[in-house]
């Protein structure tokens, strides 16, 4: 059972966390990239930051919260973040929360919502709305699929593949 006083030493941790997070947003502004600032914590520590750098890198996948997710898969050697929490400066895009879904984050935390976000110019409510149409012929862009008798083919060599690291 958690005390009031573990319970405020948590909110007092989870805040200084996002104070940092909000830094990392803020400074990344200052040296040329996007206002978004991430970081993985594990069992009470900072494992890994992040901050946008799509523009520096001209890497559209470069955003704060997956930049942090790589840095810590990197520091904690694995792919599979369970036990961590990702503490982002704003609400993760479609993109930044299904990186997390895939490194297993136990669980995250933001300051700014994607309203925030749009008021400085960066809407991903439409990336948001998207992902609520169906069928995928609502979609800007042809998602199609190509039905090949080999279309399996990789699935059948990892399935067959004796040393696979599952996950």
């Amino acid at each position: 059972m958690t005390t009031h006083t573990q319970e405020t030493s948590i909110q007092e941790t989870e805040r200084a966390w996002m104070d940092e997070a909000i830094d990392l947003a803020t400074n990344s502004v200052k040296n040329g990239g996007g206002p978004f600032g991430a970081l993985i914590a594990k069992n009470g520590e900072i494992v890994a930051i992040g901050n946008n750098q799509v523009t520096a890198t001209l890497d559209p996948t470069a955003h704060g919260e997956v930049s942090a997710i790589r840095a810590a898969c990197k520091q904690l050697d694995t792919f599979s973040l369970e036990g961590c929490v990702l503490v982002t400066s704003c609400e993760p895009c479609p993109m930044c929360l299904s990186s997390a879904l895939w490194a297993r984050v136990d669980r995250i935390i933001f300051a700014a919502d994607r309203d925030d976000a749009a008021v400085a110019g960066f809407d991903d409510r439409k990336f948001y709305e998207l992902f609520d149409k169906k069928p995928a012929d609502l979609w800007p862009m042809a998602v199609e699929q190509l039905d090949l008798p080999n279309r399996t083919a990789p699935f059948d060599a990892w399935l067959a593949k004796s040393d696979r690291i599952d996950y």
